[in-house]
């Protein structure tokens, strides 16, 4: 069932797609005059949000930033919204209510791209932990283009009729920050939009090449903690003990077995331990050992599933083993799956085909990443779209594939996008999809 409605879809988008590319209409020529113009500024705020990366929730001076260039263009801003979001609106006629969506954080990473402007900033995390920190998944690039589609737009208001929403999200690499600003009244105290739109950086495609997927497009994202509990002994005497670290290995397996034989493998499941800890020295058995997963899944049905078979499986395998009490399953809900309405995104393939030109569009394969601008697209009557756009020299990665040899991606310390042709591809598609959806006044 599943398999022929991916195939009715695709069918649909290639079917409105290759019939609409012809027609595509191209931005007007002053965009692109006014697009040249103003790239010195969007190249200096990006190489200034690069340098001064922050955490989620800490991004003061960036959502600043931001804020004060969106006030400089006429709209009217918000800021706090969710604890350091941005809202600026610029209202135009009657029309549509569409928002652009921007990620304000970092990550911490320690960055190791050679940059002239790279990042050196340290701070303390939530843990107060003292770390560095780097745009390493491209948000200072997001930022940017939303700035200069930002400027695009408001320097046209004749080209466009509606409500047009820029929000500045904070935190959403630990993907919290969408439901934060949600929380804080994000379509209640301001306009809710009709549609909203996004885009993401890309290391698996040339620069500027803006890549599209409809359906189930980003995973959903659950962190479960696993605390196995033994009776710690000698080393020597292993009988005396119950050992927690032999049944969290067990338990390791185990869960892998949930993907492979418990789960339809056209619905796809990732479950990654990524910590595990127990134990002081070599001869001492612990009384316990506390494990950290990452989950990933598409479909609502197979994240109740997985979750509730990842319980089972822990406790089951402390039974098998003696245990003197159950496992404590913890589970710390992330976020749900993207999902792309197709009709809608064939209608901003069509727009953004006209700007970039045909060559420069192509279909995606969904990935296991998670993105919380999910959470919009929750929310009854809107239409959210995540596009992503390739940000690597295309001469670069061609000969990396020739070689065999993976190119630094996002999350890196390595990861430097190829700026300039994948902020200028970007701008434009953000600004012919809304130009598309918010005609021109009458």
């Amino acid at each position: 069932m599943k398999s022929s409605r991916i195939l009715r879809t695709t069918l649909f988008l290639a079917g409105v797609i290759g019939t609409q590319a012809a027609g595509a209409a191209a931005l007007p020529a002053p965009f692109a005059e006014q697009l040249n113009a103003s790239y010195p500024a969007i190249e200096t705020l990006y190489q200034d949000l690069h340098r001064n990366p922050e955490l989620g929730f800490n991004e003061l001076q960036t959502a600043a930033k931001l804020a004060e260039r969106a006030k400089a263009l006429g709209f009217d801003v918000t800021t706090g919204v969710g604890g350091t979001g941005v809202v600026a609106i610029l209202r135009n006629g009657p029309g549509p209510t569409v928002m652009l969506r921007t990620e304000l954080d970092a990550l911490p990473v320690q960055e190791k791209t050679s940059l002239p402007f790279a990042s050196k900033v340290t701070t303390k995390n939530a843990a107060g932990d003292t770390v560095s920190v780097m745009h390493a998944c491209g948000h200072d690039l997001h930022m940017s283009a939303w700035y200069g589609t930002a400027k695009l737009m408001a320097g046209n208001r004749k080209a466009w009729s509606g409500t047009l929403m820029l929000v500045g999200q904070p935190s959403e690499e630990p993907v919290n920050g969408a439901s934060a600003m949600l929380k804080d009244g994000l379509f209640t105290r301001f306009p809710k939009p009709d549609y909203a739109l996004s885009f993401h950086d890309d290391a698996s495609m040339p620069s500027g090449t803006i890549m599209y997927h409809a359906g189930p497009f980003r995973a959903s994202s659950d962190v479960v903690s696993i605390t196995v509990f033994g009776q710690g002994g000698h080393g020597a005497v292993p009988h005396e003990a119950r050992d927690p670290i032999v049944m969290a290995s067990r338990i390791v397996l185990a869960l892998q077995t949930l993907v492979s034989r418990e789960n339809n493998p056209i619905d796809p499941v990732v479950i990654t331990v990524g910590s595990i800890h127990g134990g002081t020295q070599a001869n001492i058995i612990p009384d316990q050992v506390t494990l950290q997963l990452s989950v990933r899944t598409f479909k609502p049905e197979v994240r109740k599933r997985v979750l509730a078979s990842i319980a089972r499986e822990a406790k089951g395998e402390a039974m098998a083993a003696g245990a003197p009490k159950e496992p404590l399953v913890e589970v710390k809900p992330g976020t749900d799956s993207v999902y792309n309405d197709p009709e809608t995104l064939a209608r901003m393939v069509k727009a953004v085909q006209g700007a970039v030109g045909p060559e420069f569009v192509k279909e995606m394969p969904p990935k296991m990443t998670s993105e919380d601008f999910s959470q919009y697209g929750q929310q009854p009557g809107v239409k959210a779209i995540l596009l992503h756009v390739g940000a690597v020299d295309a001469a670069r990665l061609d000969a990396a594939k020739k070689a065999g040899q993976p190119l630094p991606g996002t999350h890196s310390p390595q990861w430097a996008p190829d700026f300039k042709p994948t902020v200028v591809n970007t701008i434009k598609a953000e600004t012919a999809i809304l130009l598309d959806l918010m005609p021109p006044k009458k």
